[in-house]
């Protein structure tokens, strides 16, 4: 079991660390125990908290499930433009999940079935920076179940 501390807890539910420490001392985080200073709490059902709701009051207006934020992955020209005047380079591959933001020369997707690469060091014979290099066997089983996408492969 995956145990979460506070204000972990708090993103998942989308609600703040107070309100969630005052359902801890209330008893209302099913199977959340104290260790130490700090407060151990399960992930149980959909990965989430699970709050016993109250006898009495309004309903809570917690999360049930995770939030799901589309990611994005993007190539900031900018600093590709800037990175080859620069002798230490700067990541120019940008993914973006909901509010976060990283920035790195190297994704992989998929476990590796796919990757993006930033290499300015040593480009491509065409002159490519950045490309994308995908599994022979994933390309195959794309042709086969989508036929428009096999005009755009030739």
């Amino acid at each position: 079991m995956i145990y979460v501390r506070v204000a972990k807890a708090a993103y998942l539910l989308g609600i703040s660390r107070q309100r969630v420490q005052q359902l801890l001392y209330a008893g209302r985080i099913k199977g959340a125990f104290k260790e130490g200073r700090f407060w151990q709490i399960p992930l149980l059902e959909h990965d989430m908290p699970q709050i016993i709701p109250a006898q009495r009051g309004r309903k809570g207006t917690w999360r049930k499930r995770p939030q799901r934020a589309t990611t994005y992955i993007h190539v900031n020209s900018n600093r590709i433009r800037d990175n080859h005047h620069k002798t230490e380079r700067e990541p120019v591959i940008c993914v973006r999940e909901g509010i976060k933001e990283r920035y790195c020369d190297k994704v992989e997707i998929l476990g590796g079935l796919c990757t993006i690469v930033y290499s300015p060091d040593h480009p491509k014979p065409c002159g490519a920076r950045v490309w994308i290099e995908i599994d022979p066997e994933i390309l195959r089983r794309i042709e086969l179940s989508n036929p428009l996408v096999t005009q755009c492969f030739g």
